[in-house]
């Protein structure tokens, strides 16, 4: 559906929503799912782009959480491990299974992972995706031939799921659309609407064109993540935050770090994290960090503390100590936990599990939780926002719903397995036009048709959308990217009617985010 369509739909003054959805990450996009195939009226409003945030810079994991096993989080796990495999048999385009391995550096080590990831498994039941087991020494050095030897006693390989978050969301959103939403990027909401003391719909603003529009709606939720706090105040102003941000970042390097198919878990960081070097399109992202932020940005920036601790770490495990020359791209996410009620807490300590909060006006928010959850956590909102609009009673349906682009027989080393089914749509165009199958970036297999595509069906609307969360060349390779960037803007305003002025300005604004995603 073109945005002038969309806009016009929302634009209606008589229509009234079942729920507007605030907020285009995973748990936006969730919830816009579960209430459209519930049969809801459902209006989904982000004011970036779909996954801009956090939903585009996680590690790129579908587990359940090792660490919150080890921290006694044991309702977590269960829950996470249920939707772990749930997502893997719904959305296998973008879901696989990856192995993990930790190496263990002392004789208690092996035994005490062993045990612990073997209930791991078992509370995994029918949706494990392999067994745990332990690994000689020698075994270790075989399957992570780059581990560092000295002082390896043995290894513990285990399985949890991989997955490419930003392309996992535009799928949501596309699902959503399936089932009769109606989503829209670029539409930021200023305001809410109220008769009396209760919410009854929002004021937004078009990015693109500056109109404002006033939407009627049963139902309001607030999913924006790490910018909650914003929303309540506009239902309750001075109202203390909920939210407490925590930045993570992650390095990307080439293959020859971690050349087989294994990823490997570090258990122990020197500030207490678990990290993780993991395969990912061909590269290696290795993170996390853990640092506590006073406010949330929209494009937050990796702190060279952060850098250093991430690269130092990774070279105890690895037999080459990479440098920031080796860097192909470093990107920092918010983690929208759940303020605890001792301020002191670790931010590490705090719990990923999710909060669903029903102020006086009848504004739902939904905090905290994680990408593994999304599925739940939208479902256990949109129960909420049944219950109070008085919508009529529908089961969730999602829990065995296949996701958009829904596709066995994928091949995982195809850089457009991605797209599922949508691949053979990409390749038509290329039958149509020969000049769209060519390569924009031989080095990360993107071509031109991949643009169209985003631009006609995927909502793609700044050369940013194409290059960090269409596709994934900004987390990839930082510079590869800005190299690209003049040829995707020409397709793109080709497609979008922009002049070349639009192009000139596309290209430098994109080029200004990227420097802070790679060291000069």
């Amino acid at each position: 559906m073109k945005r002038k369509t969309i806009l016009k739909k929302i634009r209606d003054k008589v229509k009234q929503w079942d729920t507007v959805v605030i907020g285009g990450g995973a748990t936006g996009l969730g919830c816009a799912v579960d209430a459209a195939s519930r049969g809801y009226k459902t209006l989904l409003l982000e004011q970036l782009d779909f996954a801009k945030g956090t939903s585009s810079r996680s590690t790129k994991l579908v587990h359940g959480g090792v660490r919150y096993l080890q921290q006694g989080d044991v309702s977590l796990v269960f829950e996470a491990l249920k939707e772990r495999g749930l997502m893997f048999k719904n959305a296998p385009h973008l879901v696989s299974n990856q192995s993990f391995i930790i190496p263990t550096y002392d004789f208690w080590g092996g035994p005490f992972y062993t045990v612990g990831l073997k209930v791991y498994d078992l509370m995994a039941g029918k949706l494990g995706l392999g067994p745990s087991k332990h690994l000689s020494r020698e075994e270790t050095i075989e399957a992570i031939p780059t581990v560092e030897e000295k002082g390896l006693t043995g290894g513990v390989i285990y399985h949890d799921g991989q997955f490419d978050d930003s392309r996992m969301a535009i799928s949501l959103a596309q699902t959503a659309v399936d089932y009769g939403a109606t989503v829209l990027n670029y539409c930021k909401v200023t305001s809410l609407i109220k008769e009396g003391e209760l919410v009854c719909g929002v004021e937004a603003v078009d990015a693109e064109s500056g109109e404002t529009l006033t939407i009627k709606t049963k139902s309001v939720i607030n999913a924006t993540g790490v910018f909650a706090d914003t929303v309540i105040q506009m239902d309750e102003p001075g109202k203390k935050d909920l939210i407490t941000p925590s930045q993570g970042i992650h390095v990307v390097l080439s293959k020859e770090f971690l050349p087989n198919e294994h990823a490997v878990m570090v258990p122990h960081t020197n500030d207490g994290r678990v990290m993780f070097a993991v395969p990912w399109h061909n590269h290696v992202v290795v993170g996390t960090t853990d640092t506590l932020i006073d406010k949330p940005s929209l494009e937050p920036i990796a702190l060279d503390k952060e850098v250093d601790f991430v690269l130092e770490t990774a070279g105890r495990y690895l037999v080459k100590q990479p440098t920031r020359k080796d860097v192909l791209s470093v990107f920092a996410g918010l983690r929208p936990l759940a303020k605890p009620e001792n301020d002191d807490k670790p931010t590490k300590e705090i719990s990923r599990g999710h909060k669903i909060l029903i102020s006086v006006s009848g504004l739902i928010t939904i905090i905290g939780g994680k990408w593994t959850t999304y599925r739940r956590m939208a479902e256990d909102t949109i129960e909420k926002a049944v219950m109070l609009a008085g919508l009529p009673e529908r089961e969730c349906v999602t829990r065995h719903m296949p996701i958009h682009g829904f596709r066995m027989d994928t091949v995982e080393s195809d850089p457009m397995n991605v797209y599922g089914l949508d691949k053979e749509e990409i390749i038509a165009l290329t039958e149509e036009n020969e000049e769209l199958g060519e390569l924009i970036s031989e080095k990360l297999q993107i071509i031109k048709a991949q643009v169209v595509w985003a631009v006609r069906k995927e909502w793609a609307r700044t050369v940013e959308d194409f290059l960090a969360r269409r596709t994934r060349a900004l987390f990839l390779d930082a510079r590869e990217s800005i190299r690209m960037a003049p040829e995707v803007a020409r397709i793109m305003a080709a497609e979008l009617g922009y002049d070349e002025e639009w192009q000139s300005n596309q290209v430098k604004g994109f080029e200004n985010i990227a420097k802070n995603y790679f060291f000069k």
